[in-house]
């Protein structure tokens, strides 16, 4: 059987969501395998749809596997969760396709970044938000968000995972406030590597007052230009989930952070 699952996880304890090898550090690819592996006294291969960092989360990660399983997917829903540990949960699972893979079919896929603007650090969310301590300009930051949408060269935001081409069509934007929670949230046909994470950092910079609006595009057509600044912390980046034609991903449970 071939099955698909949507998973959410905290990130922190984790060197991201690839195997690694050797398995030396946690991986939650390799911790999923673990579990499965538990339960059916077989190895088993997960696949995901998108490689997250270390310390990066995830609301809606999808992941697809083959197994021998005699029982319901409802009893392999409750045993996975039974047995993995507290900070990843199994939210949704289903049959699919025999050749169904999360990565390749991916339509699109969307990421959430979160910024906290409290005077003070917050000590129960220091590991799900970048805290920056001061307000930040929401207008601008959304009209900076805004020129990204389309099909443009991101090569000033990131390098491919594989080979040379850094064009992506940007599908939505969107930056909005609730109280001191900044949440940025994109979604488009692929990433760049540490895409979202610097396109983060120039939001922040925008909302600061350190660089205008415009320099959202203006670094689309001058790549050149763009000065090289550290991408914003991986803990405050959620993976939110992917799109797909083959098989139906329900809405991600209400997790924190709204």
């Amino acid at each position: 059987m071939r099955v698909w699952a949507c998973i959410a996880y905290a990130g922190t304890a984790y060197r991201g969501f690839q195997r690694l090898a050797p398995p030396h550090e946690p991986t939650v690819q390799g911790t999923l395998e673990a579990a499965l592996a538990c339960l059916t006294r077989d190895p088993v291969r997960v696949q995901g749809a998108g490689r997250t960092d270390a310390g990066v989360h995830a609301l809606g990660q999808v992941v697809a596997f083959d197994l021998t399983w005699r029982h319901s997917l409802a009893d392999l829903q409750r045993a996975l969760n039974a047995v993995l540990p507290a900070d990843i949960v199994v939210w949704a699972l289903g049959e699919a396709p025999p050749d169904f893979h999360p990565r390749r079919e991916a339509r699109s896929r969307a990421y959430r970044y979160v910024i906290y603007t409290g005077p003070w650090r917050d000590p129960f969310g220091r590991h799900l938000a970048w805290h920056v301590p001061r307000p930040l300009r929401l207008e601008a930051m959304q009209q900076a968000a805004a020129a990204w949408v389309g099909r443009h060269d991101f090569g000033a935001f990131g390098r491919p995972p594989r080979g040379q081409n850094t064009v992506r069509e940007v599908r939505r934007t969107q930056v909005e406030a609730n109280g001191s929670w900044v949440i940025f949230e994109i979604e488009a046909d692929a990433f760049l590597y540490h895409m979202v994470r610097i396109m983060a950092a120039v939001l922040v910079a925008v909302g600061r007052g350190d660089r205008p609006p415009e320099a959202a595009g203006f670094y689309l057509e001058h790549p050149e230009a763009y000065p090289a600044d550290t991408p914003a912390p991986a803990h405050g980046l959620y993976f939110i989930g992917a799109r797909y034609d083959r098989i139906a991903i329900p809405p991600a449970p209400d997790f924190l952070p709204h």
